[in-house]
Parts: C-alpha cells; structure tokens; sequence
C-alpha cells in the first residue's frame, strides 16, 4: 500500500468553490464516460443495474483529506465492516482485524502518530486495519466447526488439516521450510507446476496484508455506497500504533483509514491515472 501523501506540501489546496467545480466536472466526466462505454455483461447484451451502481461507487471514490463533522451512524459502519469482510480471502482464513478508535484519548494519540494529518484529524471516524500472522491455524479448525454443511467433506478436513498445515509450517529455524523447499523442488521436476508454500516470516506477513488489503478495499467502497469517504493512509508510525493499541509482533498495521462525509475542500485535486495501456498486456 503506497503511503497517502501528508498534508504539508503534499497538494495545492484548492478553494471550496474551486474544489466544487472540479468535483462536478469529474462527476460528470464519470458520468459521460459511463454511458459511452456501454459493455455487453449480460446475456441479452446491456449493462447490467449492478454495473452502473458499481462504476458510480467506484468511479466517485475518492481519497479524501478534509471530512465535515457528520456522523456515520455506528449501524452504518457496522455494515461497511461486515461488507468488508466479505472480501475474497486466501482459503476464507480471514486474517484480518479492524480497530476502530472510539475513545477520545486513543484517538487524539493516533492523530499525533499518524503524523497530524488532516486525514486523521477531521475524520469522524479512524480505523487501524491489521493482518495477522499468527491466528491461521485457529482459523483453520474455525472453519470447520462453522462449515456450512455437516457433515464437513472429507476433503474439505483433510485440506485445512493437512494442506494448510503444510503450507504454513516453518518449524524452529526453519527447519521444516528446508524440507518443504527441498520436496517442491522434486514435485516440480517430477509433476510439473505447483504453489508455493510459505518459507519463511516474511512470505506469511505478505500472504496476510495482501489479504487484508482487499478487505480495506471494500471497507472504503462501502463507506462511498452509503455516501461517506475515506482516506487510507501509510504514513504513521506502525511502532507507536501497535503501543497504543497493544498489538505484537504478529499484529501488523497495514493502514491507518480515515472515514467520514466529504467537505468542500477536501478533495485536492482533480484525478487522473495513466494509460490503461499502460499496465494491462494481453498475452
């Protein structure tokens, strides 16, 4: 997650009447550029209810740096999280946390450690969003005692008991990566194509923020759907975050995210991206 810029000569503010105009030429350049690009997702060849809804969600998402003082009801945040967690997720093992920081005190603290920016300090609500690397296996066994069906598949048991296990385990030192290492090598040669499992420290931490970005990912469309903003930030301090909020080594903060209604000036500047050509090979 690449770190939203702080405030300080990050970005030309612009004037709430500027930031107006520019918030209406991009909602109606969205809205243009919606309809001219009419994709045949259905059957009978038209864009389906679900695919404008989604465009103006996504297309009207912004990172917002100002918020006003309106509350998002604790029923509304509820289900932006639920929708969150409804994220894809590698083997549904979930390795995600949400802290929402309610107290006053935590809050004005995390303001300080997210570096005072604006972001942080007008937003009415602030989220630590938190993979973790420790709890895969708990959640293994979590699945299948809330799988949907009983009796649970022998496969779906023999699959979190065994293969996942299997990926996981490292074993003190790595010990037992060494061995793994070693036998992917062989079914490589011997079978073909195979995943990888996980070595070391580092590739279960990728395995868990990757994870746990998509879910903050839906965490911010849903606040749009519901017509509030975000903003995610990486620019904090992850040390003092995880003091304050009393995580260990197996907790890591993969962003601070700011929530609330958009203010006039909170936007703060036009956006734009790349050529699509850019980053999208057919091959």
């Amino acid at each position: 997650m690449k770190p939203a810029d702080t405030d300080k000569n990050a970005h030309r503010t612009v004037s709430a009447t500027d930031n107006s105009i520019v918030s209406r030429r991009i909602d109606s350049a969205a809205t243009h550029d919606a309809q001219d690009r009419q994709i045949e997702v259905s059957n009978n060849g038209k864009a389906t209810p679900h695919l404008q809804a989604f465009r103006q969600v996504v297309e009207s998402r912004r990172s917002v740096r100002r918020f006003t003082d309106k509350p998002i009801p604790d029923e509304v945040l509820a289900d932006c999280l639920r929708l969150a967690m409804l994220a894809p997720n590698s083997s549904n093992l979930q390795p995600w946390e949400f802290y929402v920081l309610d107290s006053s005190d935590k809050r004005q603290q995390a303001i300080k450690i997210c570096m005072n920016q604006n972001a942080a300090k007008t937003s009415v609500r602030l989220i630590a969003v938190v993979a973790r690397t420790d709890n895969w296996h708990d959640h293994a066994k979590q699945v299948l005692r809330e799988y949907p069906t009983t009796p649970v598949p022998k496969k779906v048991k023999d699959y979190y008991n065994k293969v996942v296990t299997l990926d996981f385990l490292r074993g003190p030192a790595n010990a037992i990566s060494v061995a793994k290492w070693g036998a992917i090598q062989v079914v490589r040669r011997v079978k073909g194509p195979i995943k990888s499992p996980y070595y070391t420290f580092d590739d279960v931490k990728n395995w868990a923020t990757n994870n746990t970005a998509l879910a903050a990912e839906n965490l911010m469309l849903a606040l749009r759907a519901y017509g509030f903003d975000s903003c995610p930030m990486g620019g904090f301090d992850e040390p003092a975050i995880k003091k304050l909020l009393g995580l260990g080594d197996d907790h890591h903060v993969v962003m601070m995210i700011g929530a609330g209604e958009r203010a006039d000036n909170g936007i703060y500047s036009a956006q734009f991206r790349f050529d699509q050509t850019q980053f999208v090979h057919y091959v």
